[in-house]
């Protein structure tokens, strides 16, 4: 009762309020998601996404060595395929000598440490810009976990850590831990986006790697809607997220992560392996453009916003902000 409990007490000066803090961040909380495109040398801004490239290979693995002198441990991994090796199968994303596989082992080699994450989801290969393969104007499941599985297995021969399917088909991650055991991969994990929502909060991305669903001679589903899930439902994601870990996910993901925190809070109830919540394109980009405009203070409101998603529940966030984040850590 006032006055003996005066709540302002522990919040008197800088000292205080951080001895009592209830939510830290670190470096050891992030994952960095990068993009990498054919080439040498090769550097390229995406317009959507100020301070965000695509680099080849040679530059990543630069990058990646900036990014483990800095403490960030852990990377998520997209390419960009050029259009003569995109199809309707996927075929690409399990070629041997394909980008994504020469970037794992790059990294491997260059940073061992470092955790690679790959993606694992056939947009980027697609002509339909699509998750999955496309029969009678419709994305079919089965067909396409066995490719998302063809899709893993070559990711862990080329040394991944995790494997991180986020297509959203329905049993993949069963069959992408199966795979792994009869492929001698028992230590390679799956890091599941178990609840994506059907976001406008990727345009930026898509652009990144040219992914977004294309007009074509047949019929292709418009938008992602059949297969990533209804952002008006809740309880639908604690279903996905339990389901995968009884698949055998040895991580969850929430994704996007600013405007479904609510989403994070109900899947860190209801799991027993850590979750990871992807702060996605669409919010670093408001951020950056608000700053541009002198509407936001930018490192503010980046920490700010890391903060409330780690006190939500997230133990691992893949950001945009890493790099920036970690360096405003490190003074």
């Amino acid at each position: 009762m006032y006055p003996i409990q005066r709540n302002r007490r522990l919040r008197t000066n800088d000292s205080i309020r951080v001895l009592v803090r209830e939510t830290t961040i670190s470096t050891d909380d992030f994952i960095f998601p990068m993009f990498i495109a054919e080439g040498k040398d090769v550097k390229v801004e995406i317009p959507s996404m100020p301070g965000i490239y695509r680099r080849s290979l040679d530059l990543t693995v630069k990058e990646v060595k900036e990014l483990w002198d800095l403490g960030i441990k852990a990377v998520n991994i997209y390419v960009k395929v050029s259009d003569d090796l995109k199809d309707n199968t996927g075929k690409e994303a399990w070629n041997p000598d394909g980008l994504m596989q020469q970037s794992i082992k790059a990294i491997k080699d260059a940073v061992p440490g470092m955790i690679v994450m790959p993606d694992v989801a056939l947009d980027p290969y697609s002509i339909y810009g699509h998750d999955g393969i496309i029969e009678n104007g419709y994305v079919v499941n089965d067909a396409t976990v066995d490719a998302l599985t063809r899709m893993s297995v070559s990711h862990a021969d080329a040394g991944a850590d995790f494997v991180a399917p986020s297509d959203m088909m329905d049993g993949r991650v069963y069959a992408i831990r199966k795979a792994l055991e009869e492929t001698g991969h028992h230590n390679v994990g799956i890091m599941s986006y178990s609840a994506k929502y059907a976001s406008s909060f990727y345009g930026p991305f898509r652009d990144a790697l040219d992914s977004a669903p294309k007009e074509s001679g047949v019929p292709v589903p418009k938008d992602k809607k059949t297969y990533q899930m209804d952002y008006a439902n809740r309880t639908e994601a604690v279903k996905e997220a339990l389901q995968d870990v009884e698949e055998g996910a040895d991580m969850v993901m929430v994704k996007p992560g600013l405007a479904y925190l609510d989403i994070v809070r109900e899947v860190k109830n209801a799991v027993n392996v850590p979750v990871s919540v992807f702060h996605v394109s669409g919010e670093y980009a408001m951020v950056k453009a608000a700053a541009e405009k002198g509407w936001l203070d930018h490192d503010k409101i980046m920490l700010e916003q890391l903060h409330c998603i780690k006190r939500a529940g997230a133990d691992l966030i893949s950001t945009y902000f890493a790099k920036e984040a970690a360096i405003l850590l490190n003074k």
